[in-house]
């Protein structure tokens, strides 16, 4: 690391005793219902506060007998004492309120919960609008869905200029669920971004926290509709511990110094309130902290939490590393990295030692007359300007009858990724690349994601093809899968295959293009985007015909500082006819692929799945917009997909009406999931929801995604290359399932990035004045599509000069009424009526606290900026 580390002694921590009894907040994190439970006094004597965890076999039996219930832990970062699992049969999510409840368990791990009795569920009030209680509050949309764009960063190779454009890169086969190319920057995963970019002062603090909005009380509610409960339980298992247990965050002293514990422990406050403090052994923590905390108040430690008893309230830990100041990018990022389990770490030399030893290394001769040898086609890549692992290649070539030979041209990585091996074990480990703002945590050595297997041009290549035999109008006539010899000709970005679809008929001069192969001419390659792209576009109009859904999001591209590495810009990226090219073949070749693999190994195919919306939330998502007047229809992902193309106005925002009805359509999606084909005795349950297909999987990105390395190494035992892969479907799930958890963990990781990058700027740039867009209406707050930028901000009205604020639901259209302090005393108090769809003007400022920044909303009537009227006219529903 580029920073000063402050190595700790990492020696195993014994319980620390009298624990239960220390002095100082007991109740961190704990809610109401948590004091409740608890006796008014422990002193001198201890008490358990979290139950004992249920034996294995009776968690076994509980679950057989569908007494108890499983699933993902998910802790709502705004208000941290609450948190949900989803429900089994698709209906409303079961609530578990206060850390008493989760019973030590932590955000992301799979629990077993027992329901409390009927008279404790949780109570929802019909008038309440805050719909916090259940939903994504990070971003558990599938990626797919909203398409990764996964940034390219180069700094090196940028020398030539001061700035570089960190954009994203776009792999088409991550678009399968609809979401269009974003990352998704406006989900409530941008709103809790560890320290970064959340608001914890607010959110868990001075955000008013109503009990008249939900409450979890005990009373009768045998008279109360079934619609107004909320069922409620509490963890009595914890069936794997996903959440890495590691947390960054700042050191304390504890608050008596008169304590036992003071003299052998300090206090660790973790960045994400959903972790619980920690007590760590002073032995571990610099030599000089005791006597000089202030001098660390600012510093930014990693610590893990090795243990947490029954008996206490804050778990047990040993500090990490020192990982610097706090605010900084790159300590911060180590942070992020290691929250969330990111082995960053140097490849070991085990590892390196499977690769080729001799460099420069060639494809061995023998190597050729196992494989369809391509090296004259014209075949090149598209990809972000500043990629270095090409994945795939496109070729086009027209055939006499009119018809075109398309081939996808897909790296192949299992040749270099020995089975078994200590390449292959830690590749199945990281599992995915993860990509931040300024670097690539690689999968794979870089000697293999940068050389020997990306598809660099002018270099013979290993690649695995899917070739068709294609009509301009996109019907397939014929189909070939095998391993193929290729020689790009040229590396184009996505801004020269826009260029070439936006002057059809124009030459483009060489200066403006990469080198091509001697072998091929601009012209030849001109033509050849020129017809895939006419093709796509025939693919893609059939696709949503026949019932795809595409929720496209927004995504924020950044401009760095080549010296610094800071920001020192961003826009929006744009997603083009270039983009969409690329994506429907990588579409093609894996949908292609999964019907390959399953029909050859259908108890063994590794595919990929896409549940339908959960039921109670698309409930809730229909009747909200029914009562907005806005028709769309949610029968099925096509209806879906049409509503949304048709249902918003015409005038200058309709593109932010759009994005606001799509992140409320986002909500009930859930995620899209690796699976093993011989574990699921319905083949309905393999469907994919979001592109409408009956089988669907990733081979496209073996580079980056281990899931493809393997679908490889069916593909290749389906065609006859290799034995049968030596693996029993429930392993293969296993793989699948630690999959899920580390494409989850990188998307995850993609977003808290962004957040940091994006609050930087702030810092340095800001204030940053933009429209906005409200997207929701609290009691007390307001949420806010910031329309230059593409973030989601909350705004609070205890944040502002008003002289008073009034919530309330004109028929079910929720609305808050603001009354603005008058900045005259002659002047009367200004009003301000905010709804959905409202467009407001905020400000984004930096706060005190490290990364932390806030939207204000500006005063209606100010010079330049839309009044009251002007607003009004932008409060009208959008048109059908």
């Amino acid at each position: 690391m580029s920073h000063p580390d402050h190595r700790m002694n990492l020696r195993p921590l014994e319980t620390p005793t009298g624990v239960s009894a220390v002095a100082g907040p007991h109740d961190i994190g704990a809610s109401p219902g948590d004091k409740k439970s608890k006796s008014k006094s422990t002193r001198g004597k201890k008490k358990s506060m979290f139950e004992t965890y249920m034996s294995k076999e009776d968690v076994s039996e509980g679950l057989k007998r569908g007494t108890l219930i499983q699933g993902i832990l998910r802790i709502n970062p705004k208000k941290f004492h609450e948190a949900f699992i989803p429900s089994p049969d698709g209906d409303r999510d079961i609530f578990i309120d206060g850390v008493v409840a989760r019973n030590r368990a932590l955000n992301g791990d799979l629990v077993v919960v027992k329901l409390l009795p009927e008279e404790q569920w949780k109570v929802v009030k019909p008038e309440s609008n805050d719909k916090e209680t259940e939903g994504t509050y990070e971003s558990d949309l599938p990626e797919e869905l909203c398409g990764h764009h996964l940034p390219q960063q180069s700094l090196k190779s940028c020398n030539d200029s001061p700035d570089v454009i960190i954009e994203a890169q776009f792999d088409g086969s991550d678009s399968e669920d609809g979401h269009g190319i974003t990352q998704n920057v406006l989900v409530d995963g941008v709103k809790k971004l560890s320290v970064c970019v959340s608001e914890k002062g607010k959110e868990d603090g001075d955000a008013p926290v109503t009990k008249d909005e939900t409450t979890c009380i005990s009373q009768d509610t045998r008279a109360l509709p079934e619609k107004s409960l909320q069922r409620s339980a509490k963890v009595v298992y914890i069936l794997e511990k996903k959440h890495s247990r590691a947390a960054t965050g700042f050191l304390k002293l504890l608050a008596d110094k008169n304590s036992e514990l003071f003299r052998k422990y300090a206090l660790f406050s973790p960045s994400d309130h959903r972790v619980p403090r920690i007590y760590v052994p002073l032995k571990d923590c610099p030599h000089d902290f005791v006597a000089r905390p202030k001098d660390y108040a600012n510093t930014l430690f990693i610590c893990r939490i090795v243990d947490w008893k029954e008996d206490c309230n804050f778990a047990l830990g040993q500090l990490a590393k020192s990982l610097g100041q706090a605010g900084e990018i790159e300590p911060e990022t180590e942070g992020i990295l290691t929250e969330y389990g990111v082995d960053f770490s140097d490849f070991s030399s085990e590892v390196l030692e499977c690769l080729p030893q001799g460099l420069p290394w060639t494809i061995p001769p023998e190597e050729f007359s196992k494989r369809r040898d391509l090296r004259k086609d014209c075949i090149f890549t598209i990809d972000p300007s500043t990629a270095r692992d090409l994945d795939d290649a496109l070729s086009c070539k027209p055939l006499a009858d009119g018809s075109f030979e398309v081939g996808v041209h897909i790296a192949d990585v299992s040749y270099f990724v020995p089975e078994g091996s200590d390449l292959d074990k830690v590749a199945a480990e990281r599992a995915t690349s993860v990509y931040l703002v300024q670097k690539v945590v690689p999968m794979l050595p870089r000697l293999l994601c940068e050389e020997l297997c990306s598809l660099n041009p002018m270099s013979d290549k290993l690649t695995f093809s899917v070739i068709w035999t294609l009509t301009p109008g996109g019907k397939i006539l014929d189909e070939w899968f095998g391993r193929t010899v290729i020689r790009s000709c040229t590396k184009l970005s996505y801004e020269h295959a826009q260029s070439m679809i936006e002057s059809p008929t124009e030459k483009i001069p060489a200066t403006e293009l990469p080198p091509i192969s001697p072998e091929h001419s601009s012209e030849e390659v001109h033509q050849a985007v020129l017809n895939l792209h006419g093709i796509a576009k025939r693919l893609r109009q059939q696709r949503f015909a026949d019932g795809a859904l595409r929720l496209d999001q927004l995504k924020l591209a950044f401009t760095l500082d080549h010296e610094t590495g800071l920001p020192q810009g961003c826009h929006i990226y744009e997603y083009r006819d270039s983009n969409k090219l690329v994506e429907e073949f990588m579409l093609l070749a894996n949908m292609a692929v999964a019907h390959k693999i399953h029909r050859a190994f259908p108890e063994q195919a590794l595919l990929r799945r896409h549940p339908p919306p959960q039921t109670r939330m698309l409930n809730d998502l229909m009747e909200f917009c029914d009562q907005m007047g806005l028709p769309v229809d949610f029968s099925s992902a096509g209806a879906l997909n049409k509503s949304l193309t048709q249902t918003f106005g015409d005038d200058k925002y309709s593109l932010a009406r759009k994005e606001v009805l799509t992140n409320m359509c986002s909500r009930p999606m859930q995620m899209a999931l690796y699976f093993c084909s011989g574990l699921l005795q319905d083949p309905a349950q393999f469907r994919h929801y979001a592109l409408n297909v009956p089988l669907y999987t990733h081979f496209t990105s073996p580079i980056r995604r281990f899931a493809d390395v393997l679908v490889h190494r069916l593909l290749a035992a389906a065609l006859g290359y290799r034995e049968r892969l030596d693996l029993a479907p429930d392993t293969l799930q296993k793989q699948a399932d630690h999959c899920n958890d580390r494409r989850m963990a990188s998307k995850r990781v993609q977003e808290l990035s962004t957040g940091l990058f994006f609050a930087v700027l702030v810092k340095e740039s800001g204030p940053l004045e933009s429209e906005a867009m409200v997207m929701g209406v609290l009691n007390q707050a307001f949420d806010v599509l910031v329309l230059r930028y593409g973030v989601q901000k909350r705004i609070y009205c205890n944040a502002l000069a008003l002289r008073s604020h009034h919530f309330q639901k004109v028929g079910k259209k929720p609305e808050l009424t603001l009354v603005w302090e008058p900045e005259d005393r002659e002047q009367e108090p200004t009003q301000q009526v905010i709804t959905i769809f409202s467009l407001v003007e905020v400000v984004l400022q930096a706060e005190a606290t490290a990364l932390k920044y806030s939207a204000i909303l500006k005063r209606p009537g100010a010079l330049g900026h839309p009044g009251p009227e002007k607003e009004e006219e932008c409060d009208d529903e959008p048109e059908d």
